[in-house]
């Protein structure tokens, strides 16, 4: 059913990291395997919860509509990344919407077969909560980054976050999406964007489209982990 792959980014996922292998195999067993195209929507603000998602390729966004009609981005998902635990469990509606921005494979599974499980598998109900646990640990480094980190350190802690694990110096990274959603992402304006990017530049930072090339890796990250005050 699943990839060797597949079962490589399912099993470290926050959905499934501390589920049991064999329990593992029962919400796999009645789960999906949704093909998403760039652009689709696949759940909006106020459906009935019923399924959480991992995210095996592509990248998904999930934003909020205010009270005054405005589109905000919450976060944005990619492999290994699971969302939607929460609302579906308790049985309530998707406070977000989900839209894919790229081409997306997803596993989708039913908060049914979840909670059925936890009945007989009281361990579930830890993993679960672990899970959620984690969400909400991530929403707030989030919300700390942007009240206490300069654009340019946000943007720069975005771009490690995308370097390969290959151990190497300079590297040149393709940028997943259009540079207005990772405005958005990181709490900026498109015209912060560009002025965080130009703040990067003495650091070795260059920008040739949607590609990237960082020629101190190490130099980037000693900026990010500077403590200095806002500028």
């Amino acid at each position: 059913m699943f990839s060797q792959e597949d079962m490589a980014v399912i099993s470290n996922s926050v959905l499934f990291k501390n589920v049991p292998e064999n329990i593992s195999k029962v919400l796999l067993a009645d789960s999906r395997q949704p093909e998403i195209p760039a652009g689709q929507t696949l759940f909006i603000q106020g459906e009935a919860a019923k399924s959480m998602f991992v995210v095996l390729e592509g990248w998904i966004k999930l934003t909020r509509l205010t009270r005054a009609g405005d589109e905000v981005v919450v976060t944005v998902y990619s492999s290994g990344e699971s969302f939607g635990e929460a609302a579906a469990l308790q049985g309530g509606l998707y406070p977000v919407s989900a839209e894919a921005v790229t081409d997306c494979r997803l596993v989708k599974i039913k908060a049914k077969t979840v909670l059925n499980a936890i009945k007989t598998k009281p361990e579930l109900a830890i993993a679960m909560l672990s899970c959620t646990f984690r969400h909400l640990h991530e929403l707030v480094m989030q919300i700390e980054d942007m009240k206490a980190r300069s654009g340019a350190k946000r943007l720069a802690t975005f771009l490690i976050a995308l370097l390969p694990m290959d151990g190497k110096t300079r590297s040149i990274i393709p940028l997943p999406y259009e540079k207005a959603l990772i405005a958005a992402r990181l709490g900026m304006k498109p015209e912060s964007l560009s002025r965080a990017f130009a703040k990067l530049r003495d650091i070795g930072v260059s920008v040739s489209g949607r590609k990237i090339t960082i020629s101190d890796v190490d130099l980037l990250h000693q900026y990010v982990e500077e403590e200095k005050p806002l500028t």
